[in-house]
């Protein structure tokens, strides 16, 4: 319910006054957000969960502080670039989140080992479409407070990835795909 009311905050906050060419970047960041809300919903229960108060935290933090972002000023960038940048992360983690279906979670857990897809590539490619994605709107809608907001969820994002692989590498299964698959986020890179 909380995350509800944190994307409907989202949504006032950034929805477009006029429904204008310019303003798709704004509906592209409310549907990559409201995706998440939509997965987070529909997920499958596990019994393997962390139980880690900080593990909670950081997924928590990470979740729900991506939706604090604002409208900011100019963008950086020609719009054309930033907005692929950002299409395409939507792309990739909505792709992530397809492939994962009802597997997707939140808190750091193990809900199976998926090794088709993006997942061939590296370990976490979700990860890699937030961090695009928030590039990109960055870059539309600069400002000192979205800088801020996203430097503080890459830094909880980092964190989920290394909490939820804590978690997946007591399974004998995602051990051998870690080891066939060494690259986390960005192949040759981390």
């Amino acid at each position: 319910m909380l995350l509800v009311l944190g994307y409907a905050w989202l949504l006032i906050r950034i929805w477009p006054g006029q429904l204008q060419p310019e303003n798709w970047f704004s509906l592209l960041l409310l549907f990559s957000e409201g995706i998440v809300v939509f997965f987070i919903l529909i997920r499958r229960p596990t019994e393997a969960i962390s139980h880690r108060p900080w593990d909670w935290f950081i997924a928590m933090a990470g979740t729900f502080l991506a939706l604090a972002v604002g409208k900011g000023g100019d963008p950086l960038a020609p719009p054309a670039v930033a907005g692929s940048l950002l299409a395409f992360g939507v792309v990739v983690h909505t792709g992530a989140k397809l492939s994962l279906r009802r597997s997707f979670g939140v808190v750091a857990a193990s809900r199976g080992v998926m090794k088709k897809g993006m997942y061939r590539l590296v370990r976490h490619p979700m990860y890699a479409g937030y961090f695009l994605s928030h590039i990109g709107y960055l870059l539309l809608a600069p400002s000192l407070w979205n800088l801020l907001v996203y430097v503080v969820v890459w830094s909880l994002l980092a964190a989920r990835i290394f909490a939820e692989e804590r978690i997946l590498l007591g399974d004998l299964d995602y051990r051998s795909y870690a080891s066939h698959v060494p690259w986390r986020v960005v192949p040759f890179v981390f």
